[in-house]
């Protein structure tokens, strides 16, 4: 106790690291499997190996560390179980730039094995640099359970829950359009596609009719140089403008192969000029329509984004320059009718931002309608509820529209798809081991050389880290969990697929409620990123101000499911509540002297203040632990922090000081000891979940039971009745005191002069509390006599006066201010304002500033002479004011 108090200043940085070492050390965040114990868990969303701590983890993080730390001090039975992701496309594409620019290699120069070889030591240099960061955040995670997505156990999930679907039909392979990269090279599924409107053109080009010489089909198109994919044009049967030439060939440009004019209902007859050029082996569109009327797909590019043989002597261009020649020719050609301006939507991946390629190639598939119809019943039935609940729409509506997911990826790092193909006879085997020959045949297999989408395995990431396929006890006791904790952004990458993966493989839910966050923006209100140098590193303020204020920072002022802007300043005002609560235990502990830790008072040893903040405390108690539970983390951390600076340090400390410095004060001494750290380590505790270092420190130095604030008891109401009339008179009192500290203020009284107070009763029930209680407007209201008037008692002239339920408070002026001083600087005061205002109206009165400003810096010169003007009122209002003193 005696090191506590020398510390004049908090310093988070010389607290924080030691008590996180600490907890690890006493295993306070591991819990085995207790029966005995209500179950509550939580799974860390997996960070990607590659990555680096920002706002949106810490965040993230923040919310559930109190969640789990609540619970854990309720009694639960708690798990949260931590991991990364291996997360395939990001973390590929990290080794290779870096392979690149330390070796000047690429991947294909290594070789599969030897590349997967030094993505694995990658990641063990690089991959447990999140944790770190993520303890830094003061994470009470279980550590000893920590997963990753390529472990061993992990593996033989995947590879049985791959097979499993294949077995049962919902795993294929086929030939269909998907996204791809051609920077990536690899397959997206559509939600790996970010997609933005950019200014483009349509160009309209002639297809001429065959057999009608001068006759041609006017098309319009965004992507001419997909032309030679060209295999039909469409057009809506119901258009009679082109009734007659349905049925018809057309001749394509360049190629000279001859195309059919079809009719179809998804043509629309006000787009270009109604004709559509259908290209099933580059548009998703175009393939459904090439897929419903039987037509062939022609693959016009390469992998890498260049065009094929198939585009003729635009062979080898990128699809940039491609375009501009092509449209060139057709323009040479007498083909090209018009350029028009055009807006569209233009794919990108998400993780290079290159320009996606819709490309038709043999892909592995899951069939989604019949596990995305339980996953959408267990939500409308609510047996999962997002908060907020405006959510559910967001995931209902992409369920019931949803199409195949494509699950291969072609890269090499990640879990390889567990089929074999046989070089004898073809014949193709999904297996749950590796095999070594075709069982059909016994000739010689390869296997796929793609790996499986990275959100394929991180679906399984609730049950699959708790040991499936194996029936463990963690699986039985803390499957399901209790709630999922993520951002909106990926409801559909993440959340949609553990909900159907749960049901398929566990035949429950995989969590009970989905708490969605936003995202952490920046303090106008912009998303953070690199390309606006505006991205604020957590670590860098945690370095400064310390883990608790960052944390109170990011769940403060935030509601669920809605962005937050991020300010400094306000991480500095958390530093500074968090020193508030350091001093004031500081005074607390100084004032122990004779404390008698089993000293309890009866409710007859209690003050009307004592009531007071006993009925207050017990109030915070219910509300703090009503919204934890129901998720309203922001409006929780606003009433423990309400508690604790207002009622607790601002009023209950001040009114205890003469108490406390009474040393022959007895029982009323050692009532209000007992009260002050009774409350104090409570409030400590209800403050754990949100600022878990600097009240770990603190609690530790005051009297208490148990090893740490991190597995004390929640806190629950103090045992002394009902306290609520007391607390209700209190309340009446403090806005009197309040009262006076107002007109103080606004008649610049100085802090130290002390003035007569006179009290009109309103409602005479109050008069025993006033008479009794006079000390509390001399301890807070600086009066130096307290005078309480009768209903029909005359009210005092020439003085200021507050109202408040029952009462009437005045202050006598006279004896407040220095009426010459007063009037000496209100001269003053007059005199600057006549001269700000004159200047402000000369400025104004010129037409050269007037025409020629800005209209917001016109309009900030007129606001500043209204001001001025209301001010010179103000003014002279107290001028004539002052004369009847």
């Amino acid at each position: 106790m005696s090191e506590f108090k020398n510390l004049t200043t908090y310093n988070p940085g010389e607290i924080e690291q030691n008590w996180y070492e600490f907890w690890e050390k006493q295993g306070y965040f591991h819990e085995e499997v207790d029966s005995n114990k209500k179950p509550y868990s939580i799974v860390l969303p997996p960070p990607n190996v590659t990555g680096q701590l920002h706002m949106g983890h810490a965040l993230d993080n923040t919310l559930q560390d109190i969640l789990i730390r609540f619970k854990r001090m309720q009694g639960y039975n708690v798990l949260w179980m931590p991991g990364t992701d291996h997360a395939g496309i990001a973390t590929q594409v990290k080794v290779e730039q870096n392979l690149m620019k330390e070796e000047g290699k690429s991947r294909y120069d290594l070789g599969r094995e030897e590349f997967v070889k030094r993505v694995w030591e990658w990641k063990k240099e690089y991959g447990s640099t999140i944790v770190k960061q993520i303890r830094s955040l003061g994470a009470s995670c279980d550590w000893s359970r920590e997963r990753f997505t390529l472990d061993d156990g992990y593996y033989k999930a995947v590879r049985e829950v791959f097979v499993s679907l294949y077995e049962k039909g919902l795993i294929y392979q086929g030939e269909r359009i998907t996204n791809w990269c051609p920077s990536c090279h690899t397959a997206l599924s559509d939600i790996e596609v970010e997609h933005s409107d950019e200014a483009g053109h349509l160009w309209y080009v002639n297809y001429p009719v065959v057999g009608e010489d001068g006759r041609y089909v006017t098309v319009a198109t965004t992507r001419p140089e997909t032309m030679f994919g060209d295999v039909a044009v469409a057009v809506n049967p119901e258009d009679d403008r082109y009734k007659d030439i349905i049925g018809k060939t057309l001749l394509l440009p360049f190629v000279n192969r001859e195309i059919p004019v079809i009719a179809d209902d998804y043509v629309d007859p006000s787009f270009g000029t109604g004709c559509v050029k259908i290209t099933p082996a580059h548009d998703p569109n175009d393939f459904e329509m090439g897929q419903r009327h039987n037509l062939q797909s022609i693959i016009v590019m390469n992998l890498d984004g260049t065009m094929n043989s198939e585009a003729g002597h635009f062979e080898g261009l990128t699809r940039e320059v491609a375009r501009k020649q092509v449209v060139a020719e057709l323009k040479e050609q007498g083909l090209l009718v018009k350029i028009e301006d055009h807006d569209h939507s233009v794919g990108h991946c998400s993780r290079c931002n290159t320009i996606v390629e819709p490309l038709v190639s043999k892909q592995w598939f899951v069939k989604m309608g019949p596990i995305a119809e339980p996953a959408l019943k267990v939500v409308q039935d609510k047996a999962i509820e997002f908060v907020p609940e405006r959510f559910t729409k967001t995931y209902t509506n992409w369920l019931e529209g949803i199409r195949d997911w494509c699950i291969s990826r072609q890269l090499w790092w990640g879990h390889r798809i567990p089929a074999w193909y046989c070089d004898d006879c073809g014949e193709i085997t999904v297996s749950r081991e590796d095999i070594d020959v075709c069982p059909k045949c016994g000739g010689h297999v390869h296997q796929d050389e793609d790996v499986l989408d990275t959100w394929f395995s991180s679906a399984m990431w609730p049950f699959a880290t708790m040991g499936w396929p194996e029936e463990t006890n963690e699986l039985k006791h803390w499957y399901p969990t209790s709630v999922l904790v993520t951002g909106y952004d990926i409801i559909f990458f993440w959340v949609a697929r553990m909900i159907f993966m749960g049901l398929e493989f566990k035949q429950e839910i995989p969590f009970k409620h989905v708490f969605i966050h936003g995202l952490v923006r920046d303090s106008q209100g912009r998303k953070m990123s690199k390309s606006l140098g505006n991205g604020i590193n957590p670590l860098d303020v945690i370095n400064e101000y310390g883990a608790d204020a960052l944390r109170f920072t990011l769940v403060t002022g935030n509601t669920p499911g809605n962005d937050m802007r991020f300010y400094m300043e306000r991480v500095e005002a958390n530093r500074n509540f968090a020193n508030k609560i350091w001093n004031a235990s500081k005074f607390v502990l100084m004032n122990l002297d004779n404390y008698d830790p089993n000293f309890v008072p009866t409710e007859d040893d209690l003050t009307l203040a004592d009531r007071w903040i006993i009925d207050t405390y017990n109030q915070a108690v219910a509300t703090i632990t009503a919204n934890l539970d129901k998720f309203e983390l922001g409006e929780a951390a606003s009433a423990v922090y309400d508690f604790i600076w207002n009622s607790y340090c601002d009023w209950f400390i001040e009114l205890a000081k003469p108490r406390l410095y009474n040393k022959e004060g007895g029982r009323d001494r050692a009532v209000v000891q007992y009260l002050l750290v009774t409350i104090l380590r409570h409030m400590l505790e209800l403050l754990h979940p949100f600022m878990p270092f600097v009240t770990e420190h603190i609690w530790q130095h005051l009297p208490h039971e148990g090893e740490s604030i991190v597995v004390a008891p929640w806190p629950t109401a103090l045992p002394f009745g009902d306290q609520s009339a007391s607390a209700a008179q209190m309340s009446i009192m403090m806005d009197a005191i309040k009262g006076i500290r107002n007109m103080r203020a606004e008649m610049n009284v100085p802090m130290g002069k002390r003035s007569a107070v006179i009290l009109a009763l309103t409602d005479e029930s109050l008069r025993d509390v006033v008479n009794n209680h006079q000390d509390y407007f001399k301890t807070l209201g600086w009066a130096e006599t307290v005078t309480v008037l009768g209903v029909m008692d005359a009210k005092p002239e020439n003085a200021t006066v507050t109202v408040v339920n029952g009462l009437e408070v005045y202050l006598l002026l006279k004896d407040l201010i220095d009426v010459t001083k007063e009037r000496e600087r209100l001269t003053k005061e007059k005199e600057t304002l006549k001269k700000e205002i004159a200047r402000l109206e000369g400025k104004l009165g010129n037409p050269g500033f007037v025409a020629k400003a800005p209209a917001d810096v016109v309009a900030k010169e007129e606001a500043k002479l209204a001001e001025y003007k209301q001010k010179q009122q103000a003014v002279a209002e107290r001028e004539e004011f002052l004369k009847t003193l």
